[in-house]
């Protein structure tokens, strides 16, 4: 068995061993033997699993290995993951968010109104709403030479690339898009976006462990990931762009817990309060989680419609954390490449995060399969089939 801890547990709202009345514990078990199972195929070598329902954590566990090279070490529920692209909404998107109730931002605003340098090449008609979206145009990664000369020179080589596409008229997830957009939250702010991150959702929120570049006391606790010239990687961000970058970027570079990650749904699903502390209000979280088509290729001869919300997936080919039983259209989440993943259903009052460590230690693994699996027992124990 790889189970190294925790049993059921309700920490938030209700009582230890208390279960809503709409929840099967017997299925929502089944979560165990998903994750032993892939963990034994080699899909990763361990993870933090922490399914909410009704303002309440009612499963929490880890199972596996944190770490397997150069040492092996037990996996915790209090692991810190390099959380890959869940950057994108939990600290790009939810800044954009924030700085459109501000009134500082619209997402029909044209990039180039804030980043006139961005207009080049073709880019003039790019709003922000697209970049959210996905569909800017832009290529989903431009080459990592771009980004040799550091940072600086990377954002004028990214102002200076020329859309694939017609704004607006596909979907193609971009990277490229949400560095432009950290870039955005930065030039309108005044300050980068881990920093307006920090100071206005996780400080407020007390996600006391989440961050970009963590701190040497952080990193005693955090799951390491793949190789970076032949080297394990602990406590870097993973993501080649963002490490070119510092480690900041409005793509990758956020780190956090299966705790923290609680805490930061558990807001959205409250319409954007959490312990008396408004983070946005409830019309944000609409405008950032509600549903919009798009356009999304199936095969080379033609598409299908799905659905993004600004900054989450909604209904396209990376909706596995939703699983097969949770309808579509009415949930939104994000994965990240790490083995990281968040599913919101705010019908059923409901999240599942699953944070797994499927690059370390060889860049290989798998969590895609066991993502959906749990999607699926978890919506099973409230019900759905």
């Amino acid at each position: 068995m790889f189970r190294v801890a925790s049993t059921f547990v309700a920490l938030l709202a209700l009582p230890l061993g208390t279960y809503a009345a709409d929840l099967d514990k017997d299925q929502l078990a089944k979560i165990d033997t998903a994750v032993e199972a892939a963990i034994k195929r080699g899909e990763c070598p361990g993870a933090v699993v922490v399914v909410v329902h009704a303002d309440a954590v009612v499963y929490r566990k880890a199972f596996g290995k944190r770490a397997v090279k150069p040492d092996e070490v037990a996996m915790t529920t209090d692991a810190v993951f390099d959380m890959a692209s869940l950057t994108k909404p939990v600290a790009t998107g939810t800044s954009i968010a924030l700085l459109i109730q501000q009134g500082k931002l619209k997402p029909e605003d044209l990039v180039s109104k804030h980043w006139p340098e961005f207009a080049a090449n073709g880019k003039e008609k790019v709003t922000v709403e697209h970049l959210l979206l996905h569909t800017s145009g832009l290529i989903a990664d431009n080459d990592i030479k771009d980004y040799a000369s550091g940072r600086a020179k990377a954002l004028e080589r990214i102002a200076g690339l020329k859309l694939e596409a017609p704004a607006g008229t596909r979907f193609k997830y971009s990277d490229v898009g949400f560095i432009v957009l950290g870039e955005l939250v930065e030039k309108i702010s005044g300050a980068p976006v881990d920093q307006f991150a920090k100071k206005n959702v996780f400080d407020p929120l007390k996600m006391a462990d989440t961050t970009y570049t963590p701190s040497e006391s952080l990193k005693k606790r955090i799951a390491p990931t793949g190789l970076r010239d032949g080297k394990i990687i602990l406590g870097e961000v993973h993501d080649p762009r963002a490490f070119k970058m510092g480690g900041v970027a409005g793509h990758a570079g956020l780190f956090s817990t299966a705790d923290d990650m609680v805490r930061y749904c558990r807001m959205l699903l409250r319409d954007g309060e959490l312990d008396g502390t408004r983070v946005l209000d409830a019309k944000t979280v609409k405008l950032f989680t509600e549903p919009h088509p798009v356009d999304v290729p199936v095969t080379k001869g033609g598409d299908a419609k799905g659905s993004r919300s600004f900054g989450w997936d909604v209904d396209t080919a990376y909706s596995a954390p939703r699983g097969n039983l949770f309808k579509k259209g009415e949930g939104y989440g994000h994965t990240g490449f790490t083995g990281t993943s968040a599913w919101v259903d705010p019908g059923t009052k409901t999240a599942i995060i699953v944070l797994a460590n499927r690059v370390h230690p060889d860049d290989k693994g798998n969590a895609t399969p066991l993502r959906r699996e749990i999607g699926t027992i978890v919506a099973a124990a409230l019900g759905k089939k």
